[in-house]
């Protein structure tokens, strides 16, 4: 006898295998997802560390680090600590250089109050910032020449290495950037050609001389000698901004006429820019003094920095200094040239110097190449009570015997040069 069966046994099997697959299906897209995720945060993973070591390796490196943490949070308050250089120049008593002292053989104060010397080097070829302020008044007709010879070979041995740069500049009745900062030997050749004096330049047939125009400085004939405008322009507009050494060299006779910024002013800005003022006293001994003193009296009103044209401003002229300070009373016709340099370069920590038959201006040059490049350098962090602004004294000594210190006097704390008075 027949059993009687399903119909239709296979959909039940059917439907049982339809439903295992989807579940395989659901399985295998959940690992899928699964290692895709996986893969995201391994590879999110690799970029953070990778990110971390070439944050590392940016600290390690100089400069990077201090930039790296002063855009972090930090948990303290940030002190700015003003840290004071000073160019160094020790002579023993036949005036020969010494080289082989440490900063245990100096002593230090500021304002009377004992300092400890933190940073201590000497090196021979530190990058320099170099300028040269020539006079080309008519005081300097019979010298100019000789300045001009020796400066070159100067300029050739100051610049020894591609930091070190140069300017120059002329000043008579009105004060001149022939050649701005540049480490090019040819720039600075090529700029010492263009140096004349006004009286030279009265003869020049140059349309474009100054001298020549009717409305321009040559209605003045030559009667102005404006160092303390030198001076003071440099160092704001030039020094200023510079980092490292940074020294003038000063041609003159040292009688200013027609400027508007005081002799202390001019001391300031130089001090204020940190920079080293030597001067080297070149006169005409045979010039008729009552000659000389007959060209005083004008007030600088001609040039500017460059081009001329208005107030002995910078650059061209128009309008002076932003109204810093007005003119200043005209100097003594009897003014000591000698006694202004020497005071330049005293409080700048410089040297004076005075030509004569003995001493050329090349033997000048020398001793002062040699002094730029053999200086020692020190420095100190001011402390709580040197925040105050202003001119804060300093005295460095020697502990051992017949010894001399060459070295600024002081520094000012604050950065803006005070204003002239009226």
């Amino acid at each position: 006898m027949n059993e009687s069966r399903p119909d239709n046994p296979r959909p039940s099997r059917d439907k049982t295998k339809e439903t295992m697959a989807k579940r395989s299906s659901r399985r295998t897209s959940s690992s899928w997802w699964k290692a895709v995720v996986f893969a995201l945060i391994v590879r999110a993973l690799i970029v953070r560390a990778m990110s971390v070591c070439a944050m590392i390796a940016l600290v390690a490196l100089p400069g990077f680090g201090p930039l790296m943490r002063a855009q972090e949070p930090a948990a303290t308050v940030a002190v700015d600590v003003k840290v004071v250089t000073l160019p160094v120049t020790v002579r023993d008593k036949h005036g020969k250089i010494v080289r082989d002292l440490t900063k245990d053989d100096f002593t230090l104060q500021e304002d009377g109050r004992p300092q400890t010397i933190k940073y201590f080097s000497q090196e021979t070829n530190l990058p320099l910032t170099l300028g040269l302020l020539v006079d080309t008044s008519r005081s300097q007709d019979k010298v100019l020449d000789a300045e001009r010879n020796a400066s070159r070979s100067f300029l050739d041995q100051m610049l020894v290495q591609p930091k070190d740069k140069a300017f120059l500049i002329h000043f008579d009745r009105e004060v001149e950037l022939l050649q701005d900062l540049t480490s090019s030997r040819e720039k600075l050749q090529s700029a010492l050609e263009l140096l004349k004096t006004s009286s030279d330049r009265e003869h020049s047939n140059d349309p474009n001389d100054p001298s020549n125009s009717p409305s321009g400085s040559g209605s003045h004939h030559g009667g102005g000698t404006e160092l303390y405008d030198a001076v003071y322009l440099a160092s704001n507009e030039l020094m200023k901004k510079q980092q490292g050494r940074k020294a003038f060299v000063i041609l003159s006779d040292g009688v200013d006429r027609g400027s508007k910024t005081y002799l202390e002013s001019a001391i300031e800005s130089a001090q204020r820019s940190d920079t080293v003022v030597y001067s080297i006293y070149f006169a005409d001994s045979h010039r008729n003094d009552n000659e000389r003193a007959n060209q005083g009296g004008g007030m600088g009103r001609g040039g500017g920095y460059p081009g001329g044209g208005g107030g002995g401003g910078w650059p061209g002229g128009g309008g002076g200094r932003g109204g810093r300070g007005g003119q200043r009373p005209a100097e003594s016709r009897r003014t000591d040239g000698k006694k202004i340099l020497e005071r330049i370069s005293k409080e700048t920590g410089g040297r004076f110097f005075e030509v004569s038959k003995k001493e050329s201006v090349g033997d000048i040059y020398t001793s002062i190449v040699e002094e730029l490049r053999t200086q020692y350098s020190m420095g100190y962090t001011r402390d709580k009570d040197s925040a105050a602004s202003g001119y804060h004294h300093v005295l460095l000594a020697v502990k051992k015997k017949d010894m001399s210190v060459q070295t600024r006097d002081g520094y000012y704390a604050d950065s803006e040069v005070a204003d002239h008075k009226n």
